[in-house]
């Protein structure tokens, strides 16, 4: 049974159309830009057993023309992250055909939209496994290999072809994750491989871990990735001032987050996205989460490299939306 974010029932197999609005500033370094964006998100039951979903990123990216003393100007930028057929066989299979995120680790596929993540800049070692923009066109294969009260081993398989399809990159590669949840104590572990299959053949690596201890309102999230061209890993804390994450007082809504990472350089790799230099970093920032799915959010981050040290701020207020795709299916 799907539910709205203002808690009214709907019919079961009804299309949904979610997604998110932001407004975001950034200061790197002394330079500022803006972002804002909308990411639509619609899911399309089709029976027990078929299911499509899909979301477009629509962001646009103002700054100074000229480092901080020219005038501004802007473009805009459309990306489909993903559009897949979904085949849920039982628990233990569901085939997907299509466009899909990246299943390396779990960043890109659990936390990259912005009305999720806690802190709107990515890891640096996100493009570990995520080259073509963290979506793959091809076959995956995802479930839960076997399942008892206190543990559940979960899978995912995946082959992606090579598209240059403006919009729709993709690179030739295969891989799959394998994790370990444990309910009771609210975490989760597990393992990444890929390999990447066309030009220069490489292999990366990875590994994550979550916690959500069940009486305490701290989130914690941590990733280590490995490729040639480099190796790093971040690891983030987020906790709410309240005495449970269902707290809706003025001082429950506020939750304060930070994170550490470090990136070690290894072989420059063509088309990696990954920084030439080793890279320290540090964020720490503050998101208060207002009635009607409006949450505004602040962070500074410093990071020191060769190449100079820089500082990092944003500031974001950002509108989660939730409603049927089409009209009368509510009651």
């Amino acid at each position: 049974m799907l539910w709205t974010a203002t808690g009214l029932r709907a019919q079961t197999n009804a299309p949904i159309l979610s997604g998110g609005v932001q407004f975001l500033s950034s200061t790197v370094g002394g330079n500022t830009f803006f972002q804002p964006a909308i990411a639509p998100v619609l899911v399309v039951p089709l029976g027990e057993h078929w299911l499509v979903e899909s979301r477009a990123d629509l962001r646009g990216f103002i700054s100074h023309e000229n480092g901080s003393s020219g005038p501004y100007s802007g473009q805009f930028i459309a990306s489909l992250e993903y559009l897949q057929l979904d085949y849920i066989a039982n628990s233990h299979v569901t085939v997907t055909v299509g466009r899909f995120l990246t299943p390396f680790n779990i960043y890109d596929e659990r936390f990259t939209p912005f009305w999720i993540r806690d802190l709107q800049d990515a890891p640096i070692i996100f493009p570990i496994g995520t080259r073509t923009s963290g979506s793959n066109n091809g076959l995956m294969f995802r479930g839960v290999i076997a399942a008892r009260k206190a543990w559940e081993v979960n899978y995912t398989a995946y082959f992606s072809v090579l598209s240059t399809t403006e919009n729709l990159q993709s690179g030739r590669t295969a891989g799959g994750r394998m994790g370990v949840f444990f309910p009771l104590a609210g975490a989760e572990v597990g393992v990444s491989y890929q390999r990447f299959l066309q030009d220069v053949n490489y292999n990366s690596v990875g590994a994550y871990f979550t916690w959500q201890p069940p009486p305490i309102p701290l989130d914690v999230r941590s990733e280590y990735a490995h490729s040639p061209a480099g190796q790093g890993y971040w690891l983030e804390a987020a906790y709410h001032f309240s005495k449970s994450r269902g707290d809706t007082s003025r001082l429950g809504r506020l939750q304060g987050v930070a994170r550490i990472q470090q990136f070690f350089k290894g072989t420059p790799t063509p088309g990696a996205d990954l920084p030439l230099v080793d890279v320290n970093r540090f964020d720490f920032g503050l998101n208060y989460y207002l009635p009607h799915d409006v949450r505004v959010n602040g962070s500074y981050g410093r990071q020191y490299s060769s190449a100079g040290n820089a500082n990092v701020w944003d500031a974001q207020i950002s509108y989660r939306f939730l409603f049927p795709a089409l009209p009368g299916v509510f009651k």
